[in-house]
């Protein structure tokens, strides 16, 4: 690929973090009284803004959604994000991709201090240098809004070539091509094969190492 700047989405891509995510998110609606909800369910919340999820997953109206919201961060900012191990094969793949001289940068629509303690709580932050969050005080920002903030702190808005989005669900590759980026869904993630194909992913890797072969191959 002609790619000099390879931007990473974090959860379901660089960590597993179904464990942390999906015990928040279950404290979360068990407030509200939800709780007949399955492990298989609680995934579709790892991708979206936590806004979206609450909304069209639990069908939370408004207020109920941003209550659901601080009380999710009260557990996941404490101690839910220490429960995302890393991918096999991801340190060993991000080496590969530096050593060949690759930028890489994490574009995650999970708030940006919470996801910088997930870096460097699971040693990821010298990988990388950049890392494009929303704030928290930020509702709704689509991956396409962060990845023209990366494109414009790289400086390559007229280039777009130079970058790559890399990601597990629709969000990331929907957003790689309004941002006008290539994109890779990873298979190994949250989201399917079929989900990411149907978004317009231009390349698939079904593991970390089958992604170091399609950007440097």
């Amino acid at each position: 690929m002609r790619c000099s700047y390879c931007l990473f989405d974090l959860d379901g891509t660089l960590t597993q973090s179904e464990f942390g995510v999906g015990r928040s998110v279950r404290q979360a609606l068990a407030h509200f009284g939800v709780t007949d909800v399955s492990d298989e369910e609680l995934k579709k919340y790892i991708g979206p803004p936590l806004s979206h999820s609450f909304r069209y997953f639990a069908g939370f109206d408004e207020r109920t959604t941003q209550e659901a919201i601080e009380i999710y961060r009260a557990v996941y900012n404490t101690e839910g994000y220490k429960e995302a191990p890393v991918y096999p094969g991801i340190f060993n793949a991000l080496t590969k991709l530096r050593e060949a001289g690759k930028r890489l940068a994490v574009v995650t629509s999970k708030p940006e201090n919470i996801a910088r303690s997930v870096l460097d709580h699971m040693k990821l932050t010298p990988h990388f240098d950049e890392l494009f969050g929303p704030d928290e005080s930020e509702a709704d920002v689509g991956k396409e809004e962060l990845i023209l903030r990366a494109l414009a702190h790289y400086r390559i808005e007229d280039d777009r070539e130079q970058a790559v989005m890399i990601g597990d669900r629709k969000y990331d590759i929907l957003g790689a091509k309004k941002a006008g980026v290539a994109s890779i869904g990873v298979v190994y993630g949250y989201g399917s094969r079929e989900e990411l194909m149907q978004a317009g992913a231009d390349h698939l890797a079904a593991t970390p190492e089958e992604l170091t072969e399609v950007i440097l191959g």
